[in-house]
């Protein structure tokens, strides 16, 4: 059986992000997001370096490894040209793939990305979509966006767009042919069996916390989506 460090170096992100790697914090100097959450890029980096299964999985059961906003900012200073960024997605990864991502609270966000950014691309064509998103689910829209909801159509067509319908133009209806290879890319690279786990996950975990899980907007889905234990940032 092969031991998760094992695992990890199968993936090639952590080959083109790990070289050689000195823990001289740079990349934690730099990181946007290790400014204001419980986060140390170079801490994960020797953690990855230690080869200790027992770390390793705590890392894809805790809340470390969804922190990272992947700006790359840790490549472009690193003296040694390692990317952080790329381990942290091996790290992700893993995670999703072994199921260790239900854990924690922020691996379970990945079913509110996946119903609504993965499904809205496989359903529009888009990774956003003004007919799926509103002020319910992004209240910081505020009410001008529900009047632009509302009054869409005329306000795209004031702008050059072309909503919801054949040809070119902002929010065009993207062709079934290209919606059908867009799921051909999906199944070939994995996604497709990527996004079931992760429903499948996450209905187990859902039927632990005793919340319903359907699809769409369900009670498991809305817990996900706004529960906060407030220990992420750094006080």
């Amino acid at each position: 059986m092969k031991t998760l460090y094992k695992k990890l170096l199968e993936d090639v992100r952590l080959k083109e992000g790990l070289n050689a790697c000195f823990n001289c914090g740079t990349c934690t100097a730099i990181c946007p997001a290790a400014e204001f959450y419980n986060y140390d890029p170079r801490q994960v980096i020797d953690t990855v370096q230690s080869k200790d299964d027992s770390k390793i999985l705590e890392l894809l059961k805790g809340e470390t490894i969804w922190y990272c906003g992947e700006c790359m900012s840790c490549k472009t200073r690193c003296p040694r040209s390692n990317a952080p960024g790329l381990v942290i997605i091996a790290l992700r990864a893993l995670s999703i793939k072994t199921g260790n991502f239900i854990e924690s609270e922020k691996g379970r966000q990945l079913l509110a990305l996946k119903r609504t950014i993965g499904d809205t691309i496989l359903k529009y064509g888009y990774c956003v979509h003004i007919d799926e998103m509103t002020t319910e689910m992004h209240p910081e829209q505020g009410p001008i966006w529900d009047w632009y909801r509302n009054n869409r159509k005329a306000v795209l067509d004031r702008l050059g767009g072309n909503y919801g319908q054949e040809g070119a133009g902002i929010l065009r209806k993207i062709s079934n042919q290209n919606l059908d290879e867009l799921q051909k890319i999906f199944d070939v690279t994995g996604a497709t069996e990527q996004f079931n786990y992760i429903e499948e996950c996450s209905r187990k975990k859902a039927l632990e916390l005793k919340l319903e899980f359907s699809s769409g907007q369900d009670e498991y889905f809305n817990h996900v989506y706004e529960v906060n234990n407030m220990n992420h940032h750094k006080i």
